[in-house]
């Protein structure tokens, strides 16, 4: 994907707007140097005007977990890779993510977040998540539990050595050995401490959380179950103010009923909806290495070959949206908020709302809610 060069001057007028503070039916969106300059609704002021009736207009969306897309994985040593997976959806509106990596052995993972660590420099992505190594062999789904292992303090310290300040998040599996030391350790380091792949109690969660764990990857999937006298990580996670709680909205990890209970539940303030996608994102059936795991693509649902295990999805973040609408009942706004606010705001990026001031990272939807224009920091991006 490439860009017509250089920010554009812009009103985008007559379509829908989603702002914080409520949808404006007929509003407008004022675009200079980058930044949303003004956003209102009726007569839009004078200036270039680009006619957008008939549609919602959103922020960018923000996916704080996504492994790949276009064919190809963030774990690529090649630079054209992954800045192709990341281009991949970006056509489908994401406009900021971090790449996420599966458990590899410590020195193999140093390589990969050195390599990556550039392409955040460079604005490629926004940063890196670290999905492993540090989970539950009990609970791994598609990571291999060969290369699991406790969160051993020089671990986690080669890590974010590797990465120089790009390593935004990682998931731990809080019953571990050192598991508490460690989420001390990521918050001392302002890195944020997500709770996933894990098979913990309720009680071997709360001190995780007290010590600054404040994500839950992937709600539901790769933890022990809800169960009524035992609540294990969902009840404790979902029921903790603290805890932000990623959704993989592809309707195939979870039920409609399931995320509309888990985000009315956690508010707007704590939801958050996320990919979670592969390098099939955007491709098609078809079989993919994952962390050295194969996994086979059909109808759109990768699972481990030779087993029935869910390997990520192929979701992008515009279907998760429309999901999220027309499927599990969030309204536009609490839509926006869980799939382009709520990542924002959590990695401290000026972006993910219309509002002035704010980076203008836009998506225009068409009737059906799917992409027909995308703007990156003011700049139109096109095939």
């Amino acid at each position: 994907m490439s860009t017509w060069g250089g920010p554009v001057d812009v009103i985008l007028t007559g379509g829908r707007v989603v702002t914080p503070g409520g949808v404006l039916e007929n509003g407008w969106v004022s675009v200079r140097d980058g930044r949303i300059a003004a956003v209102g609704e009726g007569v839009a002021p004078e200036g270039p005007v680009t006619d957008v009736s008939g549609c919602t207009i959103v922020p960018g969306f923000v996916d704080i977990h996504c492994h790949g897309g276009g064919g190809d994985a963030f774990t690529s040593s090649d630079p054209a890779k992954v800045r192709k997976a990341a281009s991949a959806h970006r056509r489908h509106g994401t406009t900021t993510l971090l790449a996420s990596l599966v458990s590899r052995p410590v020195p193999e993972l140093a390589d990969q977040v050195s390599a990556l660590a550039e392409l955040t420099q460079e604005g490629v992505v926004a940063g890196i998540h670290l999905e492993g190594p540090f989970l539950s062999a009990a609970r791994c789904g598609a990571h291999d539990p060969a290369i699991l292992c406790p969160p051993e303090q020089t671990s986690v310290t080669k890590l974010l050595d590797a990465g120089k300040g790009t390593v935004r998040m990682i998931t731990i599996a809080p019953e571990l050995e050192g598991a508490v030391r460690a989420v001390h350790q990521l918050v001392d380091n302002d890195v944020i401490a997500a709770i996933g792949h894990t098979d913990a109690t309720e009680a071997q969660v709360r001190p995780a959380v007290d010590a600054g764990a404040s994500v839950a990857t992937h709600l539901f999937n790769g933890m022990r179950p809800l169960h009524h006298r035992e609540p294990g990580p969902i009840g404790a996670l979902l029921d903790d103010d603290r805890v932000t709680v990623e959704l993989i909205c592809d309707l195939v990890h979870l039920h409609p009923t399931a995320v509309r209970l888990a985000a009315r539940h956690a508010g707007s303030k704590r939801t958050i909806l996320i990919t979670d996608a592969i390098a099939a994102a955007g491709v098609g059936d078809g079989v993919y290495d994952v962390g050295g795991l194969e996994v086979r693509v059909v109808d759109g649902v990768p699972t481990l070959a030779g087993g029935a295990a869910l390997a990520g999805s192929t979701l992008t973040m515009d279907v998760a949206f429309r999901n999220a609408v027309n499927s599990c009942g969030l309204t536009l706004m609490e839509a926006v908020h869980a799939t382009s606010t709520r990542g924002a705001e959590l990695l401290g990026l000026d972006t993910g709302k219309l509002q002035p001031g704010c980076a203008a990272d836009i998506v225009v939807l068409d009737a059906e809610l799917k992409p027909r224009d995308v703007m990156v920091r003011g700049e139109w991006v096109k095939d």
